[in-house]
């Protein structure tokens, strides 16, 4: 047997299919109980528990069936059978096929099955960082959408004169939080400014920040006195976008100081709603940070945004390269990574961090423009 072959039927392993069969049985007599539906805290995570194990199942079943056909090929090699290009095309898409479900176990994380919040915020610089946080923003809508996954803009934010001063959007599918919580971190641009007559060449910041769209399953203690909550008008760009009442919610967390607001919604209560789900979002983050602040300093990267803190350069001249300066993952086709391709970066982190890896330092060659 060929050694790719070899090693793809020895990855049948990673899942435990009459453990997970059990599970399922398990689960479907939880839901078969008709008092669960009035509940959405407790049914919600039953059916998320639910459509994950089909899935284990369902990839379980799909290793089998491959690895069987590349096995028939190989009984009909024996026999005398021309099959090496068939046996071939099998064997690329088995391996194809594990380095997805590889990627996946990679996703463990009780956070990471959940949608994600992103914050995109521009660095000092005016309308040179605001329009590159802006770019920053369209990357990531371009990127949920590829990935089929549905986005929704919570608070928005226009620049004075070009880009925006801030978004806030919510990224809705299986695992978007697991996906991108390796983006929080300050993005780093150097081109010829479009903004500037003399054609030179700048270079801009902008900060991302993701924090898992936190469900009622999960207990996060808000305590009305700790909160306060302002109202203000709606901004737009004019004509349909201006609302003449105060319909935008601002809520301030007192003893964290953490910051939330929304104004997509013409109605104050359900903009109010929203951004208590994205307090608790960022409360459990913040939470979870605290726990966690020996493995990484969210918030610093997240708040110094300047030279030496950035996660990732995206250089457009005079050369043009897009690398991330903890994994070293690079590539040449910046347009291609800022119209949503950022998969090889994604990948790079979630395997730096599952083998225990550390943040590589900035270099003096990274810092050169």
């Amino acid at each position: 047997m060929l050694p790719s072959a070899k090693k793809s039927a020895a990855c049948g392993s990673i899942f435990d299919a009459p453990r997970l069969r059990s599970e399922l049985a398990a689960l479907e007599t939880k839901l078969a109980d008709p008092g669960l539906w009035s509940n959405p805290a407790l049914s919600q995570p039953l059916m998320r528990d639910r459509k994950r194990i089909e899935s284990q199942l369902a990839d379980d079943a799909e290793l089998e069936r491959r690895t069987g056909d590349i096995d028939a090929y190989f009984e009909l090699a024996k026999e005398g059978e021309s099959v090496e290009p068939d046996l071939d095309r099998e064997i690329k898409a088995l391996a194809e096929h594990i380095e997805q479900l590889e990627f996946r176990t990679m996703l463990s994380g009780e956070t990471d099955p959940l949608n994600a919040i992103v914050t995109v915020h521009p660095g000092a610089g005016g309308t040179e960082s605001q329009d590159w946080a802006e770019m920053l923003m369209r990357m990531y809508l371009r990127w949920a959408e590829q990935q089929g996954f549905r986005t929704e803009m919570n608070d928005y934010q226009d620049g004075e004169e070009a880009g925006i001063k801030s978004a806030t959007f919510t990224i809705t599918g299986d695992y978007a939080y697991g996906l991108l919580n390796g983006e929080t971190g300050v993005h780093r641009l150097v081109r010829i400014s479009p903004f500037d007559q003399a054609k030179r060449r700048h270079t801009s910041f902008a900060s991302v920040f993701v924090s898992p769209e936190i469900d009622d399953s999960i207990q996060i203690d808000i305590k009305p006195d700790e909160l306060r909550i302002d109202t203000y008008r709606s901004g737009g760009k004019g004509g349909q976008h201006v609302n003449t009442t105060d319909s935008a919610v601002r809520i301030t967390h007192l003893p964290t100081n953490i910051v939330v607001q929304c104004q997509n919604e013409r109605s104050q209560h359900k903009n109010r709603e929203k951004a208590m789900k994205m307090l608790r979002s960022r409360l459990y983050e913040y939470e979870l940070e605290k726990k966690q602040a020996t493995a990484r300093k969210l918030e610093d990267s997240k708040l110094d945004i300047k030279f030496g803190s950035q996660i990732r350069n995206y250089v457009l001249q005079p050369y043009r390269m897009a690398k991330d300066l903890r994994t070293r993952v690079e590539t040449g086709d910046v347009d291609k990574v800022l119209d949503g391709y950022i998969d090889p970066f994604i990948r790079g982190y979630l395997l730096m961090k599952r083998q225990g890896g550390v943040p590589a330092a900035v270099t003096a060659e990274d810092e050169l423009d």
